[in-house]
C-alpha cells in the first residue's frame, strides 16, 4: 500500500502538471475552434466572443463576501451582467437574489483551481493573493486580472509574490501606491496599474452603523481579535494572554483569524477544550464581523487588519500587542523600511508588552477614558479610506472602463 502514497507537495506538483498539460490541449482546441468561427463569421471578432465572460469575480472563500456584494449590488443597479465564482458552496452569494449577476460553485481546492485555469474571461476580480504562484495560474483566455485588497493597510503584507502577477491593483489610499513601486523596483518588475477606488466594504459597514442606536455595555466588553501564524498573538502567548483577560472581570470575546482552525488546529483546538464558553467568555466564529466589532468596547491584537475596520468605522479604541513581527515569509521582508501598519499604530492606540499582561485591566480602564485617540482615528481614516461612501462605484466604474479600452485593442 506503501506504493499508493503521494505526499501534499509531490500531489500539488503532479496536479499542475496535469493541468498545465490539459490546459494546452483545450486552449490549442479553442484557439482552433475560434479561428473556423472567425473564419465562418466573415472575419467579424463581435461575432466570435459570445464565449467570453466579460466579468469574473473570484473568491476563495465565503468570508469574502462582505468585499464583494456592493460590488455586485452595483454591477446589478447597473444591469450589467456579472459571473461569480466562488469555491465556498455555502458562500451567501449563492442565495442572492440577482437578476443580472450570476453566483456559481465552482467546487473546492484542485477543482477549483482546473476551472480557473482554464478561464475564458475578460476580466477577472478577486481578493486572493498567490496567482500564478502556486496552483492558480493565470489563463491564456483571461485578458485582464485585477485585485482588490480586503483591508486598508499595506499592499506589501501578503505571502511573497502575493500580487505580483496580476494586472491591476485597486487601491483604498493613495498611501499604498507608494509601497507597491518600492516592491517593483528591488524586484524589477513593470509596474502594474494601481487605481485609487476607496474601500466598498467599509462603506457599507459605515451605513449599517449609523442606522444602529448607540449600546452601552453593562460592563466592558474586551475583543481579542489575532491574525494567524507564529508572530500572532495568541499563538505566541495562548493561555497567557487568555488567563489575563478572564482576570478583569470584563466580557470577553475571542476571534481567532479563520485561517487558524486551517492552519493552527494544534494550537486552536487545545485552547478551544480548555476555555469553555459562558456568559462571560465567548469564542466567536462569525462569517460577518460586524455584531462582534459593533459591541465590544475595546480590541485586542497584533498586526490583524481588523485594527482598521474597528478603528476607523466604529471609532473606538485598540490595544496592540508586541508579538515580535517576523516579515520574513512576506513581501514586506523586501523592503527596507518599516510597515505602514506599524507606523500609525501609536496613533489609534496603546502598546502591550507581555510585562505589562498583569496589569492589564488598568490598561483597558486608562484607555476607555482616553479620548486622545480620536484625532489619530480622524487622520488615518482620511489617509487610508479614500473615497468614503463611493467605492462600489468607483470599482465598477474603473472595470467598465478598462473592459471598453481592452474591446479596443
Amino acid at each position: 500500500m506503501m506504493l499508493l502514497y503521494i505526499d501534499p507537495g509531490t500531489g500539488s506538483m503532479l496536479f499542475s502538471v496535469f493541468i498545465g498539460v490539459l490546459s494546452t490541449f483545450v486552449f490549442l482546441g479553442r484557439k482552433l475552434y475560434m479561428k473556423l468561427k472567425f473564419v465562418i463569421a466573415g472575419g467579424k471578432t463581435d461575432k466570435i466572443d459570445s464565449a467570453k465572460i466579460p466579468y469574473v469575480i473570484f473568491t476563495d472563500h465565503k468570508r469574502y463576501w462582505n468585499i464583494f456584494k456592493p460590488i455586485c449590488d452595483e454591477f446589478e443597479a447597473r444591469g450589467v451582467p456579472l459571473v461569480y465564482w466562488t469555491a465556498s458552496p455555502d458562500d451567501p452569494a449563492l442565495s442572492a437574489d440577482y437578476k443580472h449577476v450570476k453566483a456559481e460553485f465552482i467546487g473546492e481546492g484542485n477543482k477549483a483551481f482546473a476551472r480557473l485555469n482554464m478561464m475564458n474571461a475578460g476580466i477577472v476580480l478577486s481578493t486572493t493573493p498567490g496567482l500564478d504562484v502556486y496552483q492558480w495560474k493565470r489563463s491564456k483566455t483571461v485578458d485582464y486580472y485585477v485585485h482588490i485588497r480586503h483591508d486598508v493597510e499595506d499592499p506589501v503584507g501578503y505571502r511573497m509574490f502575493g500580487c505580483d502577477f496580476y494586472d491591476a491593483i485597486l487601491l483604498s489610499g493613495a498611501y499604498q501606491e507608494y509601497y507597491i513601486r518600492l516592491l517593483e523596483k528591488k524586484r524589477d518588475e513593470t509596474p502594474k496599474e494601481t487605481a485609487v477606488v476607496g474601500c466598498p466594504y467599509m462603506d457599507v459597514m459605515k451605513e449599517r452603523l449609523s442606522k444602529l442606536p448607540f449600546v452601552k455595555n453593562e460592563k466592558p466588553v474586551i475583543l481579542l481579535a489575532p491574525s494567524w501564524g507564529a508572530s500572532a498573538i495568541l499563538k505566541k502567548y495562548g493561555s497567557e494572554i487568555l488567563d489575563s483577560l478572564i482576570s478583569t472581570g470584563y466580557k470577553i470575546i475571542v476571534r481567532p483569524h479563520p485561517q487558524s482552525y486551517t492552519s493552527e488546529k494544534d494550537m486552536i483546538e487545545p485552547l478551544i477544550a480548555k476555555y469553555t464558553e459562558n456568559e462571560n467568555f465567548i469564542w466567536n466564529r462569525d462569517n460577518d464581523n460586524f455584531e462582534v466589532l459593533h459591541e465590544a468596547d475595546v480590541l485586542i491584537t497584533d498586526f490583524s487588519g481588523i485594527i482598521f475596520d474597528y478603528s476607523l468605522i466604529f471609532d473606538k479604541p485598540i490595544i496592540y500587542a508586541d508579538t515580535s513581527y517576523d516579515n520574513s515569509p512576506y513581501d514586506s521582508a523586501w523592503l527596507d523600511e518599516e510597515l505602514w501598519r506599524f507606523k500609525v499604530l501609536p496613533d489609534l492606540g496603546v502598546k502591550l508588552e507581555q510585562k505589562d499582561f498583569g496589569n492589564l485591566k488598568a490598561i483597558i480602564d486608562n484607555l476607555m477614558q482616553n479620548e486622545s485617540f480620536q484625532k489619530g482615528r480622524e487622520k488615518i481614516r482620511n489617509e487610508a479610506w479614500e473615497y468614503q461612501g463611493e467605492g462600489a462605484k468607483r470599482t465598477v466604474d474603473y472595470l467598465i472602463a478598462k473592459h471598453e479600452e481592452l474591446k479596443e485593442k
